[in-house]
């Protein structure tokens, strides 16, 4: 049994064999632009709906929903059928709503500092799992007369190691349910072949690059990944991309407390970023509980992007949201799992 968002136009086409035509029409508009459930549908004859349901059951089942920022951050905790647990956080901004979605159980990378990381890997998630997270943020948008704008591959797991299903999901998101790939945006650690498979794709969704160190015996110990794909490389890459799609790159910089947030790593971080013209985007560390080291304190965050810009580099300091309900990469999955085990 096809979950409802891994189906596609032909499964559902055999699905709905003996109805009039247009019904399958009817149905993926439902799903995709009206973010409707079948069930929903009440265009559709109440059986067909019913069989609908029945036939097509979503993949995702809540856990655990989590609120924080004054309604403005919304995480949720999704149960997989195997037994698998991913994350998806939902953050509402002014003008905007973005959802940050998960493409795998977990993540074989291995950084110390992300509770993903810290937890291992289990399995790629589907196409259908990766879309469904955004189908249903884009409810709790619409609920909340909000409409959602932006998807960012910034979850659990590394996209790039899950290429296809998290490039068939992207066209799925551009395609049916109609962003625009300057509203995508795929995130990786560094994995290079990833980068170029990237360039060469129709699309020219943007891409982020979770540096977080700027020479390679520091990057090798916070991001294992390194060692296979070390910063000259990585950076060489990254120039390809830029001349391929023309897109704004953007280098991802957790800061944390004395090990990358002085001015020497100031200094190397705009050594890489001037000349690709990359915008760096700083993130005060969220604790976790397997990491001791403490995020960088406001007053050396603002230092750090005043050390960037002096140097002409663009920088800005991303929102610390969700901090009381565990919203950084992995976190609520540890601690409902912790929970669990007391």
């Amino acid at each position: 049994m096809r979950s409802l968002f891994d189906s596609s136009a032909t499964d559902l086409g055999l699905l709905l064999a003996g109805e009039p035509r247009f019904r399958i029409e009817q149905v993926w508009h439902g799903l995709y632009r009206e973010l409707a459930l079948p069930e929903e549908m009440t265009t559709l004859p109440r059986p067909l709906r019913e069989r609908l349901a029945t036939a097509m059951p979503l993949a995702l089942a809540l856990d655990t929903e989590s609120v924080g920022d004054g309604g403005a951050t919304v995480k949720w905790l999704w149960s997989l059928a195997d037994g698998n647990a991913v994350e998806t956080v939902l953050m509402h901004y002014p003008r905007r709503s973005t959802v940050c979605v998960s493409t795998q159980a977990g993540c074989a990378m291995g950084c110390g500092f992300c509770a993903t990381g810290q937890a291992g890997f289990e399995r790629n998630l589907t196409t259908g799992e990766i879309v469904e997270q955004v189908f249903r943020a884009g409810r709790a948008a619409k609920a909340s007369g909000r409409r959602l704008g932006n998807v960012v591959f910034m979850g659990m797991g590394e996209p790039m190691a899950n290429y296809d299903r998290m490039w068939a999901a992207v066209e799925r998101l551009h395609d049916d349910l109609g962003l625009s790939a300057r509203h995508l945006t795929v995130s990786t650690v560094g994995i290079i072949p990833g980068i170029n498979r990237l360039a060469a794709e129709q699309l020219p969704v943007n891409l982020a690059v979770s540096l977080h160190a700027a020479n390679d015996d520091l990057r090798n110990d916070l991001v294992p990944i390194n060692r296979r794909y070390p910063l000259g490389d990585l950076v060489d890459a990254c120039a390809r991309y830029l001349a391929a799609k023309g897109r704004r790159l953007s280098f991802e910089w957790a800061l944390i407390d004395a090990v990358n947030d002085r001015p020497s790593d100031a200094a190397e971080l705009a050594a890489l970023a001037k000349p690709l013209a990359a915008h760096v985007n700083l993130i005060p560390l969220n604790p976790t509980p397997g990491y001791p080291t403490r995020g960088t304190a406001a007053a050396g965050v603002r230092d750090f992007r005043r050390w960037l810009i002096d140097r002409g580099v663009n920088a800005t300091v991303r929102q610390n949201r969700g901090t009381a309900i565990d919203a950084a990469c992995g976190q609520l999955r540890a601690t409902a799992t912790k929970l669990s085990a007391s």
